[in-house]
């Protein structure tokens, strides 16, 4: 068995453009993998662990699984590790860190859901939730459409909203703005994403406030089901993963981003429709990306010999 450290991953320098690049491609192998919904346990208040599998389509020949856990006042505050098989032979491959992957994958799926169901004319982008996150999605919107400007407000929280705009100060197509108050920075927006882990309350009850045409994107889900029940559409990455939303079966319109991406489905058919997509994060993200880091980093990393048994009978 292989270890992957996160500094290994970190080193390989994958673009976050390869990233937008791979999240695209798991959805297109996404009816031929095998995805079982996520399992949770909650050992104490909303803090989890989430067990998450997947087996890819035969070519790839990978299972993988993936446990992420959220412990109020872990750092980081979420944290992840990946094991990936051989599913043909049944042998354990890698243990991975899976901090890079989890928050790397994700922004790339949001971003991809922003870029394919944003209105033609959305010109602003706003964060409420400054952490690992949201700053892959920020990489990844930036780095995969680098001639685009993207005008960027931010949800003030401590002083995590200085330390964001230094983190992106290299970057020449990006301009940013501080908002105080949640009212205000969603109703001038375009585009809303929400990389807050927790919500007791919904964001923004002021349903008039969700300008025509805005798409929002609750990257862990919390605090926008007011607009389940008014918005257009609904998106989710998988459908197993949303049925048991308390108003699943209330939206208007639902479909999975696979089958607008695919083209099985219509996505945004005009500028006027709010679109709310739920990208909850899938194990098949994760596990494609497990997949194509082991390929490049398994023959210089450090390997622990599992001793098995040989014979059938062994008790």
């Amino acid at each position: 068995m292989k270890i992957i450290s996160e500094n290994q991953i970190k080193d390989l320098g994958i673009t976050p453009a390869t990233c937008v690049d791979w999240a695209k491609e798991s959805f297109s192998i996404k009816n031929k993998a095998q995805l079982p919904a996520k399992i949770s346990v909650h050992p104490q208040g909303n803090d989890f662990f989430t067990s998450m599998p997947c087996l890819l389509p035969q070519e790839f020949s990978r299972f993988g699984i993936k446990v992420v856990h959220r412990i109020v006042g872990g750092i980081p505050a979420l944290g992840s590790d990946i094991l990936l098989y051989d599913s043909n032979t049944g042998e354990l491959l890698a243990l991975l860190g899976g901090d890079w992957i989890t928050a790397m994958r994700t922004g790339a799926v949001a971003t991809l859901a922003i870029q394919t169901l944003k209105a033609t004319d959305a010109t602003t982008y706003s964060f409420i939730g400054l952490g690992n996150t949201a700053r892959a999605t920020m990489l990844c919107l930036l780095d995969s459409k680098k001639n685009t400007h993207h005008t960027v407000q931010l949800l003030k929280y401590k002083d995590q909203a200085d330390s964001f705009i230094e983190r992106f100060g290299a970057y020449p197509n990006v301009t940013f703005s501080i908002i105080d108050n949640i009212e205000n920075l969603i109703s001038n927006s375009d585009v809303i994403i929400s990389c807050i882990t927790d919500a007791s309350t919904l964001i923004c009850p002021k349903n008039d406030l969700f300008k025509e045409g805005c798409l929002v994107v609750p990257i862990h889900t919390r605090g926008f089901q007011n607009c389940d029940l008014f918005f257009d559409k609904v998106y989710g990455d998988d459908t197993d993963h949303v049925k048991g939303f308390r108003y699943f079966s209330q939206f208007k319109q639902y479909a999975e981003l696979e089958d607008v991406l695919s083209g099985r489905t219509a996505g945004r058919e005009n500028d006027h429709e709010r679109i709310l997509s739920y990208n909850i994060g899938l194990g098949l993200h994760d596990i494609l990306f497990a997949s194509k880091i082991y390929d490049s980093l398994s023959a210089q990393s450090p390997e622990i010999k599992i001793e098995r048994e040989v014979s059938k009978f062994w008790i």
